[in-house]
């Protein structure tokens, strides 16, 4: 699992070997089992992630105690609250392990001090960024202007993991459907494709 991390050290940064080992072997791995709550939608952010295997689901609970899903974080996805820099803000997520997970953990308050040790990290952290930014405005611009079944469909050949992955009841609220609209959905597109 290392060799995804080298993958991106390669991709966006110009450290040396020896600077990588290093920086791999500074970095925190960890084991979660499938249930364990990151992050509590109301607590402060204090680390953040990258899956290395697994997939982390990210909802709130709105005013009417409903679950909304808003993300699925599966292999190399970084998993971020971008509102920790405000000081003390809760989060409005909560971040659940679906399944068993390795991640990386970041640490918020050591991150400066591995950024000042290797600056070509904090250029990796922002290419990443910038180039996940960018994926999710597209997203969210054909999110907006497409059907549910069109949803759908771009889910399919996006992220096609997901339908196997994922409880049918938390892939439809990403989805902004019901259950029902979904289960509907799913057979007239797989009678059509079958």
């Amino acid at each position: 699992m290392k060799s995804i991390l080298f993958k991106y050290m390669n991709q966006f940064t110009s450290l040396s070997e020896q600077e990588q080992q290093a920086i791999i072997e500074d970095i925190l791995m960890k084991e979660y089992t499938r249930g364990t709550v990151l992050l509590r939608q109301g607590e402060v952010p204090a680390q953040c992630y990258f899956v290395l295997k697994g997939c982390v689901r990210q909802y709130a609970i709105d005013e009417k105690g409903k679950e909304v899903t808003s993300n699925f974080y599966t292999e190399e996805h970084a998993v971020s609250i971008f509102n920790r820099h405000q000081h003390n803000k809760p989060s409005a997520y909560t971040l659940t392990c679906l399944e068993d997970c390795v991640l990386v953990v970041g640490d918020f308050q050591a991150e400066n001090g591995i950024l000042l040790q290797y600056p070509p990290l904090e250029t990796m952290i922002r290419k990443m960024v910038e180039e996940k930014l960018g994926q999710v405005q597209d997203e969210w611009t054909s999110f907006i202007a497409s059907s549910p079944e069109e949803r759908y469909q771009a889910l399919l050949r996006k992220r096609p993991h997901l339908v196997d992955r994922v409880p049918q009841h938390q892939l439809a609220s990403y989805l902004g459907l019901t259950p029902e609209s979904l289960s509907r959905i799913k057979k007239r597109v797989h009678s059509r494709n079958g």
